[in-house]
C-alpha cells in the first residue's frame, strides 16, 4: 500500500479548490450530448428562452433554482446537484478574486482581535 506524505501539506480539505473553473453549464452540455439532445430541443421542452438557456450553458448566466428544477423534471437529475455545482463555481470564482480576498483577509484579521 502506498502512503501519502502529508507532513508538508498546508491545505485542508476545506481550502482545496480546482485551478480550473468549470461552470455547471458545461456539465449540462455533456448531459445533452450523452442523451443526443440539442440545446434548442431542451429549451423548447422546458418552455424557456433558447438565448437564456444557451447563456447558462456557456457560463454567462448562473443555474438558478428555477432552471435547476426544470432540469430535474426533464433530465431526472436532482436540482440540488445543479445548485450545488453552481454554488461551488461561485465560491471558487470569488476566491480567485484577489481584491475580494484581500478584503476578506483584512476582516479575518480584525475578527481575530475581537
Amino acid at each position: 500500500m502506498t502512503q501519502r506524505n502529508t507532513a508538508n501539506s498546508t491545505s485542508s480539505a476545506n481550502n482545496m479548490m480546482s485551478s480550473e473553473l468549470i461552470h455547471p453549464g458545461e456539465m449540462i452540455k455533456d448531459e445533452l450530448q450523452a442523451r443526443g439532445l440539442t440545446q434548442k430541443e431542451l429549451a423548447q421542452q422546458m418552455g424557456v428562452s433558447y438565448t437564456v438557456f444557451n447563456e447558462i450553458l456557456n457560463g454567462k448566466r448562473p443555474v438558478t433554482t428555477e432552471y435547476a428544477l426544470l432540469l430535474e423534471a426533464i433530465l431526472g437529475t436532482s436540482a440540488t446537484i445543479w445548485l450545488g455545482l453552481q454554488a461551488d463555481y461561485n465560491m471558487q470564482k470569488t476566491r480567485q478574486d484577489k481584491a475580494f480576498m484581500r478584503r476578506l483577509n483584512a476582516l479575518r484579521k480584525y475578527a481575530a482581535v475581537l
